[in-house]
């Protein structure tokens, strides 16, 4: 009997109930056994692998769904507000379409590596497998610290839309009920988080919906005032303001700003890969999911930012109102506008919920990221400890005791200092999507080299590796130039100036350290890392433990199973 047929709950007659409890009984055992053998053999430790393994909990829906709406917070509801009032509906149309692009490429190539070998918090692995073991150290624990810092953020949102409701009250409470939520969310089964991920991801997916059909019909008129907007906004005050210079230069100034917005508002869309390691069968559910991210850029941010800019004119005062509660939001002075009562306050609740599964998502993120380093021998081997339900708990405890910096929020002050924190991950992920690219190159370099053929990857993006220049390049030129403004005539503040370029020094502090270490424990400069060569490149550690795994197809019995199959 082979592999398959043993482990095949279809493979059993059904004769009896005994015979399916025995067959689940069997699978249960063997992708126990599995996890086990997987984690000796990545981390080439018997007694490291005793700590504990991840479990794939994540079903297909859980990863589905956080490919549609994972990890997309304030950015889309509130920060997208800001980005219109400064550059114009026909800037963040472009900046968000042309941004979005470069995030497909990047997250094709992306499902290339996690799919031939889905490992928990990959992105380091890949890097340091691919590249060099110092890339890999650098883009852990440059994104462990930017989705660290970015939950606060997302807290911190929360918090004050709750405010919104009870503005008299120090937000200091519903800090603090926000974390116990997505600390909650963490600690248990990974498929709790999954849960959580569905239900959130859920309302984000059909809010958007019904705020795209709702600007569609104030659009043509359709709505209490029965004024028909059409693209009046983009006539008057117009479609894309001029930023800094006059005429055609500053007019793509304002598109060039748009694409720093736009790169911040898609952190962590690579979360899919993040995932992997804890998917159910990622080989099919992965790829499923990578190629949904072209649907959530189409629908939250293509169509959204066409919607904003055909409702919301450029010019209206409550975009920078400062409140950064709902009433700052362009769908909330839409939805005014057209005088349309009850809904701001729906609104600023999926608002909320939309923060609050941010937060949970990055905390999520940041944690297997940590456990990922730890995989490699990159963080301390305490963090590889996991619970009998799979949760690496001490990276989830070390990362989540972050979110405590949200309370500096509470105070003017410490709100300065807080704020400078949260600039810190402007451009982090502009450098995890650089890394992901360079790794995805080297990768088909060496699959090349190694005389593997593309036909034998699970998953297989089109026209690479060129895909992956093209985006590589985009994400390099907004990293160099997205601080432009501040080497205008007048505008030199070395705040600025520090806020649009300390990722830089920080993410190269991260790769030197580990690049030299050795140099300095060896006394020696053959202690220093080296970049990863074609014929030594580790192209199959842990890849056989997932090729021995088996799921047993998912057969649908009627029309609404299949639809439903086919959407999650």
């Amino acid at each position: 009997m082979d592999g398959k047929e043993q482990y095949d709950v279809n493979s059993y007659d059904g004769s009896s109930p005994t015979d399916r409890d025995v067959a689940k009984e069997e699978i249960y055992t063997h992708r126990k056994s599995s996890a086990a053998n997987e984690a000796a053999v990545i981390y080439g430790d018997e007694e490291a692998a005793k700590l504990g393994y991840v479990s794939r909990g994540l079903k297909s829906r859980h990863i589905q769904f956080i490919a549609l709406g994972g990890t997309i917070g304030t950015g889309l509801f509130l920060g997208i507000g800001e980005a219109l009032a400064n550059y114009g509906p026909a800037s963040i149309l472009l900046g968000y379409t042309i941004t979005g692009m470069a995030i497909f490429c990047m997250m094709m190539s992306l499902g290339e590596m996690a799919t031939w070998i889905p490992l928990p918090g990959a992105i380091p692995q890949y890097c340091g497998r691919y590249v060099d073991p110092a890339m890999g150290f650098a883009v852990g624990w440059n994104q462990w610290y930017s989705n660290a810092l970015t939950q606060c953020a997302e807290v911190s949102a929360a918090a004050t839309l709750i405010a919104y409701w009870a503005p008299d009250i120090n937000p200091a409470p519903w800090i603090t009920l926000v974390i116990i939520l997505i600390v909650g969310l963490n600690v248990f089964a990974v498929s709790i988080y999954g849960e959580a991920e569905f239900i959130f991801a859920s309302i984000k997916i059909i809010t958007i919906l019904g705020l795209l059909i709702f600007s569609f019909i104030i659009f043509w008129g359709g709505g209490p005032t029965r004024d028909r907007l059409g693209f009046r906004y983009w006539q008057r005050p117009g479609a894309m303001p001029p930023t800094v210079a006059e005429g055609s230069g500053g007019r793509f100034l304002s598109f060039f700003s748009t694409l720093v917005n736009a790169a911040f508002s898609y952190g962590g869309v690579e979360a899919v890969a993040v995932a992997a390691g804890e998917a159910k069968n990622p080989r099919r559910n992965i790829p499923k999911a990578v190629r949904r991210v072209f649907w959530r850029i189409l629908f939250f941010y293509f169509l959204g930012s066409l919607a904003i800019g055909v409702t919301v004119p450029y010019t209206d005062p409550n975009l920078v109102s400062g409140t950064e509660d709902a009433r700052s939001s362009p769908w909330v002075i839409a939805v005014q506008n057209a005088q349309v009562p009850v809904l701001p306050d729906i609104i600023n609740a999926v608002i909320l919920t939309s923060a609050a599964s941010a937060g949970n998502a990055f905390l999520y993120n940041g944690s297997r990221y940590l456990f990922g380093l730890a995989q490699g021998g990159q963080a301390p081997r305490i963090f590889l400890t996991c619970t009998k339900t799979g949760v690496p708990i001490y990276c989830v405890a070390f990362t989540a005791i972050w979110s405590l910096l949200t309370y500096l929020s509470c105070g003017s002050s410490a709100a300065t200092v807080f704020s400078w924190f949260l600039n810190l991950t402007t451009i982090a992920n502009l450098f995890t999507w650089v890394s992901i690219l360079i790794a995805s190159i080297k990768f088909n370099q060496h699959l090349k080299v190694q005389g593997v053929s593309r036909d034998e990857l699970p998953f297989r993006a089109p026209f690479q590796p060129f895909i992956a220049y093209v985006a590589l390049v985009f994400f390099a030129v907004i990293i160099l130039f997205n601080g432009w403004e501040v080497f205008t005539a007048g505008a030199w503040t070395i705040d600025d100036f520090i806020t649009a370029y300390i990722g830089v020094p920080i993410y190269f502090a991260f790769y030197s350290f580990w690049k030299f270490k050795g140099v300095f424990t060896k006394r020696s400069w053959s202690g220093r890392t080296r970049a990863v060569n074609s014929p030594e490149a580790d192209l199959f550690t842990g890849k056989s433990a997932i090729d021995n795994e088996y799921w047993p197809p998912e057969i649908p019995k009627n029309a609404l199973e299949k639809f439903w199959f086919w959407l999650a």
